[in-house]
């Protein structure tokens, strides 16, 4: 039997990370990113201990630990910055993972030199798709075709693999958020992950390294714009807002990067389409609210290449692939709903509550995402 021919379609974090695992197997890969050359990757992420888990997986947890700081506890705060609970989630994830925090730059370097030897294609974007006889015909951007048994879809939340292989798929749907995200320079007031929480708005503050604190502000769509100037809706948004939020909002000025976007979701009945696969946000993109986004991103990349390793049939592949993987995605989605519901209850009501019950309520969003994907 020849060996199958696989084209990944991103060089984000799910791309890399599947181009990593199957570099030195028997497939045939080829790798391509539409942008024509790798640029320094928005701000910050962090990474509770499934996504470590996953990255250990890859053989690529120590170097990515050598870039970040790690994350000990999660503190919830109300606007004034009084504590309702903390979670010391070294220990919830003691026997999978340090949670760690760094620059999203950091991870996408230290994921593209896991990858190195792998040939990618910059500046290169999928035209057609056509599944015919049990191969996927691409035509690319720059005219080329050519033939694979899988094609996989790591192409994020607006993903031409998808819209080309299942047309009439649900468009990705607003979730009634925006969010704002910059880096600043770090304060004595944020050693560890710690979100305040308003009226409808909250702002969350994570060390990356000894310098810097990436802080991510959202609010209810009916409460914000994207129209004004950032720096001006941020100062609106969260003048509610006592230290840390006062003291780093009270320093942007105009050159300070902060990116804006409606925050959207992606929900699809299944990830896998005749030979064509999506993973990561392609799949099933989630509000940011749990942290899991390159979590899942990351487990995508592990179960397919364990899947197409093991199984020789294809459809068989893909097919055990989206059963291991549809209800951990749909559990983090249900999750996100959740944690937002109470988020946006009465400002008293949500901090009576989460005084009592956020510790437990904490552990049961992420309990099954201790066992391994």
């Amino acid at each position: 039997m020849r060996a199958p021919r696989v084209l990944i379609v991103g060089g984000g974090i799910a791309g890399l990370a599947l181009a990593r695992l199957l570099a030195h197997t028997t497939i045939t890969l080829d790798v391509i990113e539409r942008e024509p050359a790798w640029r320094p990757a928005g701000t910050g992420i962090y990474l509770p201990g499934n996504a470590t888990r996953a990255l250990r997986a890859l053989g690529l947890e120590v170097p990515a630990a050598l870039g970040a700081i790690e994350i000990p506890r999660q503190r919830f705060c109300d606007r004034r910055g009084r504590l309702l609970f903390e979670v010391d989630v070294a220990g919830l994830w003691a026997a999978v993972g340090p949670c760690l925090a760094l620059s999203r730059a950091a991870l996408h370097d230290v994921l593209l030199r896991g990858a190195e030897g792998v040939a990618i294609r910059l500046g290169l974007t999928v035209q057609r798709l056509e599944a015919h006889d049990e191969i996927v015909s691409v035509e690319f951007s720059d005219g080329t075709t050519a033939d694979y048994d899988v094609v996989v879809g790591a192409d994020g939340i607006h993903s031409t693999v998808r819209r080309l292989a299942v047309p009439h798929a649900p468009a990705p749907r607003p979730v009634g958020q925006i969010g704002w995200r910059f880096v600043a320079p770090r304060i004595p007031q944020t050693s560890t992950w710690s979100v305040m929480l308003g009226s409808g708005t909250a702002f969350l503050t994570i060390p990356t390294d000894a310098q810097r604190v990436y802080c991510y502000c959202d609010t209810l769509t009916s409460q914000g714009s994207t129209q004004a100037p950032p720096q001006e809706q941020l100062r609106q948004l969260c003048s509610q807002f006592a230290d840390p939020a006062a003291t780093l909002l009270d320093a942007l000025d105009d050159r300070v990067d902060i990116h804006v976007s409606m925050i959207e979701e992606l929900v699809l009945d299944g990830c896998t389409r005749e030979r064509v696969v999506l993973i990561g946000d392609a799949a099933h993109a989630t509000s940011p609210n749990m942290a899991q986004g390159a979590a899942m991103a990351l487990e995508d990349a592990v179960v397919l290449a364990d899947c197409l390793r093991d199984i020789p049939a294809i459809p068989a592949a893909l097919a055990a692939f989206h059963a291991r993987r549809r209800r951990r995605t749909d559990w983090v989605r249900a999750q996100t709903h959740r944690r937002d519901r109470t988020r946006y209850l009465p400002s008293a009501v949500r901090d009576n509550v989460l005084r009592h019950l956020g510790r437990r309520i904490f552990h049961a969003n992420y309990r099954p995402l201790l066992q391994a994907p």
